[in-house]
């Protein structure tokens, strides 16, 4: 269970590294990688949990995952957040939101556990010589 619990984390509220003007798609401001972190708040669960998602064009993908987990989710214009997650026989959904940056939001696995959810962007910097 704690497994599910760190995948909905990171699936809940990640979206870009960098940010990139929005073409006419659903969520493309938030192109790019979001590492997460879960804070368990009340149940069973395991405390802490940190993950790494992908979204491209709103759609959010789990990057680093728990075994036989599964995600489906999306990141609105507005970077609203909405996903499931499920492992095995246990379900949870997360909800929030992101701006250019960061973002925070709430996660449930029921009845099990529950807690919030932040997320950063993750930048990439390219090393020059000199």
């Amino acid at each position: 269970m704690s497994k599910l619990v760190a995948v909905l984390v990171l699936g809940a509220g990640l979206s870009s590294a960098h940010l990139q003007p929005a073409i006419g798609r659903e969520g493309a401001n938030f192109n790019g990688a979001w590492s997460v972190e879960l804070v368990t708040e009340s149940g069973i669960c395991d405390s802490r949990y940190s993950y790494s998602v992908s979204v491209q064009d709103g759609q959010v993908r789990l990057v680093s995952s728990a075994e036989r987990a599964t995600m489906t989710g999306r990141v609105g214009t507005d970077g609203t957040v909405g996903l499931s997650v499920s492992n095995g026989s246990a379900t949870g959904a997360a909800s929030g939101r992101l701006d250019a940056r960061s973002g925070r939001g709430t996660w449930k696995v029921s009845p099990l556990c529950s807690g919030s959810w932040t997320a950063r962007r993750q930048t990439t910097r390219t090393a020059q010589a000199e």
